[in-house]
């Protein structure tokens, strides 16, 4: 009898430590998924909130760029721009031609540019070659055809900014222009100023 009630006292210790185990156990992954669960969803959460942050950033950044890029240079400056400027940009330009290019630099007027090309193309080439290049425009020096170059500026608005002069910065002469061009002329003008004046 004794030797049978010690066996069933094991047995049921043994049951009771087994079911205490696995409720242990139980305790111990629920415990570890409760613990680990919301760990993992609030990384995944902050991971999302940065995601959010950098691309909200990156947009106010690209508009910011797009915002800035509104004064887009399209023609190449004559005393900057490189032989592979020119024989990419220019329609059936030659290699000679870049050399011609390079031979008066630097041009401080279109009309010297239009003189020493003329030498060896007609008026209408060098018209045409004036649809991709500019020299650039010193607001207190600059002849008013090399003004006019600046898209808006006609003869007479030339003839007043030559009269305006001299102006302190390149920004003043913008300034003056700002009267008289609208806002996409205005944009442009910017790219046509030599960065000296």
């Amino acid at each position: 009898v004794t030797v049978n009630t010690a066996d069933e006292e094991n047995e049921e210790s043994t049951a009771e430590a087994t079911q205490e185990g696995d409720t242990v156990s139980s305790v111990s992954a629920t415990a570890q998924v409760a613990t680990s669960t919301p760990k993992f969803a609030v990384t995944v959460n902050t991971a999302d909130e940065e995601n959010e942050e950098s691309t909200a950033e990156a947009t106010q950044e690209g508009d910011s760029g797009a915002s800035t890029d509104t004064a887009t240079c399209v023609k190449l400056n004559l005393n900057i721009e490189t032989q592979e400027q020119l024989l990419s940009t220019i329609p059936n330009f030659s290699s000679r031609m870049v050399r011609e290019f390079f031979e008066y630099r630097p041009y401080v007027s279109i009309q010297q540019f239009r003189r020493e090309i003329g030498k060896y193309v007609d008026d209408a080439q060098v018209a045409q070659y004036e649809q991709y290049v500019f020299v650039p425009v010193d607001p207190n020096n600059a002849d008013a055809d090399t003004l006019k170059q600046i898209p808006g500026v006609d003869d007479t608005l030339a003839a007043s900014l030559v009269a305006g002069r001299p102006y302190a910065s390149n920004q003043a002469f913008l300034d003056v222009l700002s009267k008289s061009l609208d806002a996409q002329q205005l944009a442009g003008a910017g790219c046509y100023l030599a960065t000296s004046a």
